[in-house]
């Protein structure tokens, strides 16, 4: 009802009203707004003195009793409300017009409904609490938060600053940062993000919460800390530890409280002891090291001890130290997969329920008995290539759901025709049907290291949207005209298209191909069967399309390259797993030509229909844009560069390409990867963004040296694609008699449905990442550091801190920190080759090494790039993720086969930055899931989430939907 909305609003404020809306106009929950105070027998004036709150229930009553005769008394209606006057004036008015409290709604209507009588019950324990506590303190452990008015004031003024807190999760205690944003940053100075020293400078603000700073005098500012720390929980610092002073403020109020369901972990029975008398006052500790403590009220504390538990924060009264929340829900027991995996997914707010019954009742049917068929209606208006086109798809090992398709064919006149085919997911999603509501809620493909959650049925994904040999599809094409010799393009056309796939290729098969190593043909199933005279002629169109595509694919990326183009890298990683979906082995993988074949032709698309689609709809068509990385951030690059002698210009995309590609140390290769992954570091995320909502000349993407670029070829994963298709065919049908006002947003909803795409496309980035860690801390948690030759690796030092370094492990591709001095106070010593052992002594930092001295006159040095030979421990934690630590055992590095393996992979050339999982370790479990799966196997298909067919294939696509690095955002 209009009026319940306004109360809301009233009551509660801006943002909880937002929610409700958003709940309202979803879907997908079935509901409509009456808007009552526009209907002449709903609505009543206010009376003279009547207060808001009476005057808004008076109202809603009027239209509830309203609509109940309108309905000739034949649907009851329920009006819930706490005012328990209302509650006795109204409850026994109108018979069939409930006017009751909540619980008693719960209690009449939803008595068995167990969990919502829980949650209730926790809120209002917890409100309770709360109005209690208030009543008993009255000092103030925080200063009040400023009016609103006077925050904006000042915003304006320049007084005030305005951003958004970010914790640091390794120093929760102690730092945090603000990044600028908003009008008042826009007059004012400074280059850098805002430090916010102290819990009690961050006055009660919540990591996330966008917040109003006032800048502290600059003889009080202080600097970032600059040595290495395990998360610790001191609220200060060692005074040699900190950086130079930086800008530094107090939080003197909160624009947005930016709150969310947070993992917690209840207290051990000792230290439940030693929270104090009152037992069912509870202090939990968060998951995320960057959220404080939260007080709940729960009498199950002590059941709950070894479990991991859903909490929502309440309130955070200027009276108390920590935030007052309640339960919510149970996840499972600490360090159980999935519990763990449970934990990620509310971490990062991302909802896996099975697609429901009315989605999936939209889905074209499609069985063995009954197969899914060409209409014949559409197939006439398309263009049709199944005859005339050589289209064939290169994808991972097991892949099936195929959504892009290449072609290349000589035209009559002598030049070439390239085509880029991408799966027409829009044909079978309509605007606002409820899989694309669904769809556009998940807004990507979500992949964990052992399983994915699917953005759309799997009977679109894997089924009719996927591009599979020997079979007709609907595909939306881009095809270009090349001139012969220079291949450069005179002309593009865009077509909902018509094809057949005519082969399905591995990159492994392609690349032999390419390479003319025609002993794979075994492997190409197509080619299987044929005459010898047939088979060699069809493989030699094949062999002249892939050696044709590389060819074009070479040209364009040399002239991305001479415009700046950046090539920026990482390590990718192997996933074995044994039989018991345990992980066996960590292996890097040797990059190939043909993925970045694949990936300019995906590029190129990308970029054209970006261009198209601006041109048509100059203020509403979806971008993405890479905005150049701010200067300061390139400081960490260029003092590493510098320690190999090598200078980097960061003044321009082209200059800083030009400098890495000449800071090249060919002794050790890896010193060129580390420098790459560094700049990426330095980096700014890709963003989607409408054209209506910024200037054209902040279009550009950094990293690809591309003008315009956006984001077409993976509709089946990512929910951008799906709204640029639909720009793309309103944009090609103008001028037709196609309706297309469905296929276009307005600018104001396009760029909140891009806020909301950046939102989740971070969340999937986060989880993919957090799941990785947690899988490789399962790896070596399971070995004896001591014993396990494989727990011993080569480290680099990429970077030099006041009590130690950071190093990356090639062979695992992993990050992190080495102590040269412990909490004893004792530093490092190695001597020679052999083992190294903690001694008292000291430590001296300078700008490229860091020397350890013990009192007795040994010294050792380690500069940056110095191999050093580590240990690979795990750090557990019983409330948090556990982490990978590792321990200096030699300043020599370390040799083994497994090392030098690592060494020529990272050799090879480009690397792409996920883990894959091999196929063979998967089909060992699905073999040992056989019983079990037969029986579910229909139901799954129809409403379940992937467990995908093939691991490989799950993180391959992680790949190529850029979800774990930085590095594949400034690629694609």
């Amino acid at each position: 009802m209009q009026t319940a909305c306004q109360a809301v609003q009233h009551q509660k404020g801006r943002r909880q009203y937002n929610k409700l809306r958003n709940l309202l106009k979803d879907p997908r929950h079935d509901c409509t707004v009456f808007a009552n105070e526009f209907h002449q027998h709903c609505y009543l004036p206010r009376e003279k003195g009547e207060s808001m709150e009476k005057w808004q229930t008076r109202n809603i009553y009027n239209a509830a009793a309203w609509y109940h005769n309108h309905c000739l008394g034949q649907m009851p209606v329920v009006m819930v409300t706490e005012d328990e006057d209302a509650i006795r004036q109204y409850g026994n008015e109108t018979e069939g017009v409930f006017v009751i409290s909540f619980k008693h709604y719960l209690d009449n209507f939803w008595p068995d409904l167990k969990a919502a009588h829980e949650l209730f019950d926790s809120i209002v324990q917890a409100r309770r609490e709360r109005e209690s506590e208030s009543q008993e303190n009255h000092g103030k452990e925080y200063p009040e938060h400023l009016p609103v008015e006077v925050l904006e004031a000042g915003i304006k003024s320049g007084r005030y600053l305005q951003g958004a807190l970010n914790v640091n999760k390794h120093r929760a205690q102690l730092e945090a940062f603000v990044r600028l944003q908003g009008v008042g940053s826009k007059d004012t100075e400074l280059q850098s993000d805002i430090l916010i020293y102290g819990t009690k400078a961050r006055n009660r603000a919540i990591h996330g919460d966008v917040v109003v700073v006032e800048l502290l005098p600059v003889h009080e500012w202080k600097g970032r800390t600059v040595a290495l720390c395990e998360n610790e929980t001191e609220d200060k610092a060692p005074a040699d530890t900190t950086g130079d002073p930086m800008p530094t403020g107090k939080v003197v109020g909160i624009i947005q409280k930016n709150w969310r369901d947070y993992v917690v972990t209840f207290p051990s029975k000792e230290e439940s002891q030693s929270q104090g008398r009152n037992a069912q006052k509870v202090l939990v500790t968060p998951w995320d090291y960057r959220i404080p403590k939260i007080r709940i009220s729960t009498q199950q504390a002590e059941a709950l001890q070894e479990h991991r538990v859903v909490v929502r924060i309440d309130s955070w009264e200027s009276t108390s130290l920590y935030p007052n929340g309640h339960f919510v829900r149970v996840l499972g027991r600490i360090g159980d997969l999935e519990g763990e995996i449970a934990a990620i997914l509310v971490e990062n707010s991302i909802c896996a329920a099975p697609f429901s019954e009315i989605q999936m009742s939209e889905m074209p049917v499609s069985s063995p008995k009954n197969p899914w068929k060409v209409s014949p209606e559409e197939a006439k208006k398309r263009l049709d290539l199944r005859d005339s086109h050589l289209i064939f798809s290169i994808d991972p090992r097991g892949c099936e759901d195929v959504d892009d398709a290449l072609s290349v064919r000589t035209l009559p006149n002598g030049n070439l025709e390239l085509g880029v085919h991408i799966a027409d997911v829009t044909h079978f999603v309509p605007a606002n049907s409820y899989t694309d509501v669904e769809a556009r809620a998940r807004a990507t493909t979500y992949y964990l290291a052992d399983r994915r959650y699917d953005m759309l049925p799997s009977v679109l994904s894997a089924g009719l949207c996927s591009l599979l040999s020997g079979v007709d599809r609907y595909a939306v094409s881009v095809l270009w005209e090349l001139e012969k010799e220079s291949l450069e393009t005179l002309r593009v056309q865009y077509s909902r298209t018509l094809i057949r796939s005519a082969y399905k290729l591995e990159y492994e098969t392609a690349q032999a191909l390419l390479d003319g190593d025609t002993s794979v043909v075994g492997d190409i199933v197509e080619l299987k069967g044929l005459e010898e005279g047939a088979r060699q002629k069809k493989l030699a169109e094949l062999v002249w399309a892939i050696s044709k595509l590389t060819d074009i694919a070479r040209h364009v990326r040399a002239k991305r390259d001479r415009c700046g183009a950046l090539e920026l890298e990482g390590i990718e990683i192997r996933v074995q797993l044994d039989d018991k979906r345990n992980i066996h082995d960590l292996i890097p993988k040797q990059p190939l030509e043909v993925h970045e074949t694949v990936a300019e032709c995906m590029i190129l698309a990308n970029h054209w229909v970006a261009k198209r689609i601006s041109e048509d709809f100059p203020l509403q068509a979806l971008l993405r844009q890479h905005p150049p990385p701010r200067q300061e951030f390139f400081t960490e690059l260029r003092e590493c560069a510098s320690a190999k002698g090598f200078s980097i210009d960061t003044r321009s995309n082209k200059a800083l390409a030009e400098s890495l590609d000449r800071a090249n140390d060919p002794s050790d290769p890896i010193v060129n990867k580390l420098l790459r992954s560094m700049a990426t570091h330095a980096m700014s995320n890709a963003l989607y963004f409408s054209t209506g909502s910024c200037p054209e000349e902040q279009f550009h993407h950094y990293g690809l040296a591309l003008e315009k670029y956006t984001h077409f070829t993976s509709p089946i994963r990512r929910y951008a694609d799906i709204v640029v298709h639909r720009l793309l065919m309103a944009a090609t049908l103008r001028g037709t008699t196609g309706d297309v006002k469905d296929n276009v947003i307005s600018n104001k909803d396009l760029e909140e449905l891009c806020r909301h795409i950046n939102n989740r496309n971070r969340a999937a980035q986060r989880a993919q990442k957090q799941s990785t860690e947690l899988f490789q801390c399962m790896y070596f948690r399971d070995r004896s550091a001591e014993s396990d030759e494989r727990c011993v690796a080569d480290g680099v030092i990429y970077s030099i801190r006041t009590n130690g370094v950071l190093v990356f492990v090639p062979r695992y591709g992993i990050k992190g920190a080495a102590y040269m001095k412990n909490k004893e106070g004792l530093v490092i010593s190695c001597q020679g080759a052999g083992s190294c052992q903690w001694r008292p002594g000291s430590l001296h930092r300078s700008q490229h090494k860091i020397t350890s001295t013990t009192t007795a006159g040994d010294s050792m040095t380690l500069s940056l790039f110095d191999h050093i030979t580590v240990r690979i421990l795990v750090q557990s934690s019983r409330c948090h993720a556990e982490t990978i630590k590792l321990e200096i055992i030699s300043n020599a590095p370390h040799h083994s086969a497994d090392s030098e393996a690592a060494q020529r992979g990272l050799h090879g050339g480009k690397c792409e930055l996920v883990k894959e999982v091999s196929q063979s370790a998967e089909e060992a479990q699905r073999a040992q899931d056989t019983a079990r799966l037969e029986v579910m196997d229909e139901e799954s298909q129809q409403f379940c989430q992937t467990k995908g067919p093939s691991l490989y294939q799950l993180l391959e696509e992680i790949r190529e939907l850029a979800l774990l690095d930085v590095t594949e955002e400034i690629r694609t």
